[in-house]
C-alpha cells in the first residue's frame, strides 16, 4: 500500500468535491490530495483524485473526455439549470414532444459547439465568480466557449423526463445540454440527475465508494501507482543513468518523434519524470525521482 498516486472514487450525491478530498485525506493520513475535476454536490460519481507528490499529475488528467448518463426535466427552466435551483418559467408543451423531436434537439449539441456557461458556474466574471454575482441578483455576463460533444444519444423517453448519454470535452457543462434542449424544444427544461461513468479509461465501477465504516482501509488499499495517472501520454522507458540525469534538469538522447506533447519516463517500472520532446531528446518539465 502507498500514500502516492491515484486514487478514483465513486462520489455519491450531496458531498462537495472538496469534502470527498478531506475524507481522503483523513483515510490516508495525507495532506496533500487533490482532485482532477469536480462534481456538482447533486451529482454522483467519478473523482480521479491525486494524493502526495501525484496531485503534480492532476493538469494531465483534467482534459481527457469524460461521459455522463443524466435525466434533463422537460417543463421547467430553474436559475440553475439543475434541480438544485428555483423554477424561473413552466411550460406544459412537453405533453406534445415526440421521442423523433427530442432526437433532433439533441444531435444539434453535437459536435464542436459554442457553449453558454451556466449562470451558477464557477467561471470568473470580472474577477468574481459567475455563482457569487447571480446569488447576489445580478445577472452574470458571461461568453460562450467552445467546447466538444463526441457522442450524446436519448437512453430513454419518459415524459417529462429525458434519459441521455454523453461524451464530451473537458469543460462541457451538461446542465447547460439541458437547458439548451429544452430551449429548442420550446418547453425550457433542467438537470434533475447526473452520474459520471468515465473519465478517460477510467471507469466508475473500478471506484471506491463511500458507503461504510471500512470506507478508510478501502482508500488506502486502492490507491494506483502514479504510473497509471499518466498512461495515455507516450512513454519513454529509459536506464537509470538517463533518468538520473533527466532528474537533475539535464536533457537525454531520445531519438523518437512523439511531436510536442508531454512524455512520462518511466525507469525501472517507476514514474520519475514528465519530459518535452525536442528534436530527439527529452527535456524535464516536472521530476519525481527521490
Amino acid at each position: 500500500m502507498t500514500s502516492v498516486g491515484l486514487l478514483l472514487v465513486d462520489k455519491p450525491e450531496g458531498p462537495t468535491s472538496h469534502d470527498v478530498v478531506d475524507i481522503v485525506r483523513r483515510a490516508v493520513g495525507v495532506r496533500r490530495v487533490g482532485h482532477a475535476g469536480t462534481l456538482d454536490p447533486f451529482a454522483s460519481g467519478l473523482l480521479l483524485l491525486c494524493v502526495g507528490w501525484a496531485t503534480r499529475l492532476a493538469e494531465y488528467l483534467t482534459a481527457l473526455p469524460k461521459t455522463y448518463r443524466g435525466v434533463v426535466r422537460l417543463g421547467q427552466r430553474t436559475d440553475t439549470d439543475d434541480r438544485t435551483g428555483a423554477i424561473v418559467t413552466e411550460s406544459e408543451h412537453w405533453g406534445n414532444v415526440t421521442a423523433e423531436q427530442v432526437r433532433s434537439a439533441l444531435d444539434e449539441q453535437l459536435g464542436d459547439i459554442e457553449q453558454l456557461p451556466p449562470a451558477y458556474s464557477a467561471k470568473k466574471v470580472a474577477g468574481r465568480r459567475a455563482y457569487d454575482v447571480a446569488r447576489k441578483g445580478e445577472a452574470p455576463t458571461l461568453r460562450a466557449e467552445a467546447v466538444t460533444v463526441h457522442r450524446l444519444v436519448l437512453c430513454d423517453y419518459s415524459p417529462p423526463d429525458v434519459m441521455i448519454e454523453i461524451e464530451c470535452s473537458s469543460g462541457t457543462y451538461i446542465r447547460s445540454i439541458a437547458r439548451d434542449v429544452g430551449e429548442s424544444l420550446g418547453t425550457g427544461g433542467h438537470l434533475r440527475s447526473l452520474r459520471r461513468q468515465r473519465i478517460g479509461r477510467f471507469d466508475v465501477a473500478e471506484a471506491v465508494a463511500l458507503d461504510d465504516e471500512s470506507v478508510s482501509e478501502r482508500i488506502v488499499a486502492s490507491i494506483r501507482p502514479p504510473e497509471e495517472a499518466v498512461a495515455h501520454l507516450a512513454t519513454a522507458v529509459l536506464d537509470a543513468t538517463a533518468g538520473s540525469a533527466l532528474s537533475h534538469g539535464r536533457s537525454v538522447e531520445w531519438g523518437q518523434d512523439s511531436g510536442s506533447e508531454p512524455v512520462a519516463v518511466i525507469v525501472e517500472g517507476s514514474l520519475v519524470a514528465i519530459a518535452e520532446p525536442r528534436q530527439g531528446q527529452l527535456w524535464p518539465q516536472k521530476v519525481f525521482a527521490g
